[in-house]
């Protein structure tokens, strides 16, 4: 039985998975084909404070600001969800990989940089090691071994600008019109920094384009005339699960957006897929050690999160299906019954089944 890993691709997942790995006294070594893995990265880094007491990373030299809120605007209406307490900090993402990769070498993770991974040479890794593909939507593993595809993708555009004041508040907008499939946002990266950034269903357009007319409606042209847009980038991002994340036959796991392990209701994975890693480390022990199924991986993720991505995948399809006229009672609804009020006592924006139980105890 193979006793050694070999993870592919050195993004936040495929580097926790290797960290636990080490730590269980398995040697892992991980491959990446960027030099500097993270330093291309165009996804947004909001990650709840909950969800990342879970992954136990030191993010706390990657964070920029602290968010107490979201405003959700909608076929003329709006909603206001705000909290006490810190609900979710923004993070650069390329900054928490270089944590990601200190703490993973520190643990004794041998890093392989700067080389892709050709089918051939999966082959020779494959002779002697677990494979464990964590090299993104479009995983060159998963693909090698006939793992199945992903059925949905959502396409983002985002640019920072300098614009401060925003404070520590989110504004997400919803419009079928510019941006079917997901939405568009602002978000106060830091005191005096703006991300403004679209997300589109990949069969419905173009990001770009979609951006383009977003920054130019009404509300954002407010927000960001005069200014300066600092940077900008594209990224494609899955959110529907692979129709096969694990082969115990063939020893072979896939984590993270290799997986589609994304909230489909607004494209984070870090969290989801992070966890994955975590499960998916303690199983391949458990399958070195005891003989036990890799296909345990996948039964303990759904247990522990597939309610979770299930109610994701249905608030996607209710915003994404519905008009904006629609959306905008809804929201006019939520605020009549108080859901606001709730939301920013109780809200998960990553575990929506245990807003659910709150509020079914509360009305018990």
């Amino acid at each position: 039985m193979k006793s050694t890993v070999s993870v592919i691709g050195a993004g936040t997942a495929g580097l926790i998975a290797a960290r636990e790995l080490c730590r269980k006294d398995i040697k892992v070594s991980i491959y990446d084909q960027k030099s500097v893995p993270g330093s291309q990265i165009h996804a947004s880094g909001i990650l709840s404070l909950s969800g990342l007491k879970t992954l136990d990373v030191d993010y706390h030299k990657a964070s920029t600001n602290r968010l107490y809120g979201a405003n959700i605007h909608a076929g003329g209406e709006n909603i206001e969800i705000r909290s006490k307490e810190a609900k979710a900090c923004v993070l650069d993402r390329k900054e928490l990989n270089e944590i990601c990769i200190e703490e993973a070498v520190r643990e004794g993770v041998r890093m392989n940089l700067g080389k892709r991974v050709t089918g051939t040479e999966l082959d020779v890794l494959h002779a002697s090691s677990i494979i464990l593909g964590a090299d993104g939507a479009f995983s060159s593993v998963a693909a090698h071994f006939g793992m199945g595809s992903i059925g949905r993708y959502v396409l983002t555009y985002k640019a920072e600008f300098n614009v401060g004041g925003r404070g520590g508040v989110v504004d997400l907008f919803f419009d079928r019109e510019t941006t079917p499939g997901l939405f568009g946002w602002l978000c106060p990266n830091s005191e005096d920094i703006l991300e403004v950034g679209v997300g589109i269903d990949s069969k419905k357009g173009n990001a770009k384009k979609a951006f383009e007319r977003f920054i130019k409606t009404k509300e954002i042209t407010k927000i960001i005339d005069g200014a300066r847009m600092i940077d900008g980038g594209a990224s494609m991002i899955p959110i529907s699960r692979r129709e096969q994340v694990v082969d115990n036959v063939a020893e072979v796991l896939l984590v993270g957006d290799s997986a589609g392990q994304v909230k489909a209701s607004t494209g984070g994975g870090i969290i989801f897929g992070s966890n994955a890693a975590i499960i998916a480390a303690e199983e391949i022990q458990r399958h070195i050690e005891d003989g036990t199924s890799l296909a345990s991986y996948e039964k303990r993720f759904v247990k522990e999160y597939g309610l979770d991505m299930a109610l994701h995948k249905v608030i996607n399809s209710l915003y994404s299906r519905i008009g904006n006229r629609s959306i905008g009672i809804g929201l006019k609804c939520m605020r009549w019954l108080g859901v606001d009020s709730f939301l920013g006592k109780y809200g998960d924006m990553d575990r929506p089944s245990l807003m659910i139980k709150r509020a079914l105890l509360r009305s018990a």
